[in-house]
């Protein structure tokens, strides 16, 4: 079922404000000056791992080999997240010109769109045409449409999807800067982090780094969900408390009782961290991470029931390549689900954390990384809970099933 969404900008918004068919910025600018701008401006990816964006331009730019790739990736596995669907259906220009100008950055020989959803892939096609006569593209670009799924964006899945395998993560290394589609190097970025370096060149670099903390510049959009609210986009400077950006979109942030961070990522935090600001390295310290930028906030639900929820879509989600997935996520998923319906016992929870701990760094995607992030800080915040849990029914839990079918996923119908 679609919720409504309610979009809108705290402070003062460049994303969402960004006239579609706005002033591009300079159309001249070589691949190097394109590069130090994105240097200069400090512009980090969103799709994650927030890893800065001119590295990767350099790592591709000087890769050798005569022929590259590049690829915006818009495929918006994480079910609490739905920026890049915005940008895609409502913003296509600036992702478009930011794909042209990290396509000229890196000498690309053709790009290429990833994405899920089929509005986003119904109106950039429509936008691009055959010769788009208000976006300058120097190289062709095609629109490659998938299966959503949540393992489906990571770097190396999107690399074979596009080469007309399945969208499933490989063996790394080669990454894709290395080796990626047809055997070239290939940067592969998130959508938000190229309408993120269009405005860079549109603005310049001290401009743009006129918001956000000199660690984490500019802005980034934030996806909220949970707390029996309908969803929120918002656009906000890094470096804001979350409380503040709870308050907005709740009116209060009394009654959250928690929350998972990054989406499903980040695990869950206490209310306490609502107090957090939001950079990547304040919620790397807090054990957690700011990811895609989206938050569910939880009011009154049994932390024990929401990892139950998560480990099962984390089970039914997994690439189901590698043991640590198929093995791991499901033993854990299974006992958080027991858990749930007192029928777990002492050694499933020394198992959980035990398995919660050799996850870490498994497998070929993030999944088993996710599964430890969540299953740690249930254990970090919530221990005496989960040690309840065994033999003891839990109120709150027996309110709600286990399943799946996530019920934090953010739905928008959209344009």
């Amino acid at each position: 079922m679609s919720s409504p969404l309610r979009v809108g900008p705290l402070r003062n918004a460049r994303l969402l404000d960004a006239e579609p068919d706005g002033t591009p910025g300079p159309a001249d600018l070589s691949g190097p000056e394109i590069i130090e701008i994105a240097e200069a401006a400090g512009i980090r990816g969103r799709g994650g791992a927030g890893f800065p964006l001119a590295v990767k331009l350099r790592s591709v730019a000087s890769a050798p080999g005569p022929v590259r790739y590049v690829i915006a990736n818009g495929e918006e596995g994480e079910p609490a997240s739905v920026k890049d669907r915005f940008l895609l259906r409502e913003r296509p220009d600036l992702v478009l010109r930011g794909l042209e100008l990290a396509a000229r950055a890196v000498s690309a020989d053709r790009a290429y769109v990833y994405v899920s959803d089929p509005s986003a892939a119904r109106r950039l096609a429509a936008k691009r045409g055959d010769t788009p006569a208000d976006i300058p593209v120097d190289i062709p670009i095609g629109v490659v449409a998938v299966a959503p799924g949540y393992v489906a964006g990571e770097e190396t899945a999107v690399v074979r999807a596009v080469d007309g395998g399945p969208a499933l993560p490989t063996v790394k290394p080669p990454r894709p800067w290395q080796e990626g589609v047809r055997g070239a190097p290939t940067l592969v970025s998130n959508v938000e982090t190229l309408a993120q370096l269009a405005l860079a060149v549109r603005l310049g670099p001290e401009a743009y780094r006129g918001m956000g903390t000199p660690e984490s510049t500019g802005t980034f959009l934030a996806t909220l969900s949970g707390a029996g609210r309908a969803p929120g986009l918002y656009e906000v400077p890094y470096g804001i408390p979350l409380r503040e950006l709870v308050t907005a979109h709740m009116g209060t942030a009394a009654g959250v009782t928690g929350l998972l961070a990054g989406g499903f990522a980040g695990g869950l935090l206490p209310a306490s961290a609502l107090d957090l600001p939001l950079t990547h390295a304040a919620l790397a310290r807090a054990g957690s991470t700011l990811g895609c930028g989206a938050f569910v906030l939880l009011a009154g639900d049994c932390p024990v029931g929401v990892a139950a929820e998560v480990a099962a879509f984390f089970d039914r989600e997994n690439a189901r390549q590698c043991g640590p997935c198929v093995t791991g996520t499901s033993g854990v998923a299974g006992v958080l689900a027991r858990l749930t319906v007192r029928s777990a016992t002492v050694e499933d929870v020394a198992r959980l954390e035990r398995w919660g701990a050799a996850l870490a760094g498994r497998g070929n995607c993030a999944t088993p990384d996710a599964v430890t992030a969540l299953v740690g800080s249930l254990f970090r915040h919530h221990r005496d809970l989960v040690d309840a849990h065994v033999g003891t029914e839990c109120e709150r839990c027996a309110a709600t099933d286990v399943t799946a079918d996530t019920r934090f996923r953010v739905s928008w119908e959209g344009s």
